[in-house]
């Protein structure tokens, strides 16, 4: 029977290929009130945190088969790990690499080698305010059905990916890698799951994007255009009249009157 005391104690997941960084990490937390469990790849540790709900994740960045910033959207895609904090580990300390891994989720980046000290107290910090933001955290509840479908957190995963980079997307293939998968398997999931193509979302992605920004700012039509991957205003204003009936510009005046119009 569990003690009161394994009940309260806090799961850390560890992710990263090299042994010696494993045991480094393993030595140092278990000199604290943690459980931890060890993963060696991106794929493994996603589904370890699946099945073991961890309180927290040590993610390396650089694996083999699955690297890190792909185990992470993953896991921020499927609504039974999406709340667990993600602390990236990494050797690399470029701002690109912090940027990269706070954009998809990441709670925090910390580069190697690290203070044992100061890691020490990121997780801690990190772990009481999961606990303020969760009260009901270490109460049991049944995971959400969508766990039980990768296709759906692999859609999904997609979809947040192309929300953050409409102004540059990269291609099919590197989409589909960016995700843990390979380009035909995405097109056949992505259109099961939509009844869409990925680029077939992407234009209707970039399409409600530019009339948002159309309401919601007084950004020019052209940089709009570049702000949602157009190369220029005039493939914009086509492709948004043939969605919407009217040209950007028209749409916005359309905006405007309504908005000064009286009654």
């Amino acid at each position: 029977m569990p003690t009161t005391l394994d009940r309260n104690q806090r799961k850390i997941l560890i992710v990263d290929d090299s042994a010696f960084e494993q045991r480094v990490l393993v030595d140092l937390l278990s000199e604290l009130p943690y459980k931890v469990s060890v993963a060696f790849n991106g794929l493994q540790g996603y589904q370890l945190a699946l099945a073991q709900h961890p309180d927290l994740i040590l993610l390396d960045v650089r694996m083999p088969n699955m690297d890190g910033y792909t185990a992470c959207r993953l896991l921020k895609a499927n609504p039974a790990t999406q709340d667990i904090p993600v602390i990236f580990l990494s050797g690399a300390d470029a701002d690109e690499e912090r940027i990269m891994g706070l954009s998809i989720g990441g709670v925090d980046y910390v580069s190697k080698p690290f203070s044992p000290g100061e890691l020490a107290a990121r997780i801690q910090v990190h772990l009481n305010l999961t606990r303020r933001q969760q009260p009901q955290a270490d109460a049991a509840a049944p995971p959400p059905e969508a766990d039980n479908d990768p296709d759906a957190v692999i859609v999904s995963a997609v979809k947040r990916l192309v929300a953050d980079n409409l102004a540059s997307l990269p291609g099919l293939a590197e989409i589909a890698r960016s995700v843990g998968t390979y380009r035909e398997k995405l097109s056949q999931v992505f259109r099961e799951q939509t009844g869409m193509t990925v680029f077939g979302y992407v234009r209707e992605e970039r399409i409600r994007r530019g009339e948002e920004l159309l309401k919601e700012t007084d950004i020019d039509v052209q940089d709009i255009a570049l702000l949602i991957g157009f190369n220029n205003a005039g493939n914009f204003a086509t492709a948004f009249r043939e969605r919407m009936g009217v040209t950007p510009s028209a749409y916005r005046q359309g905006i405007q009157h309504k908005k000064i119009s009286p009654g």
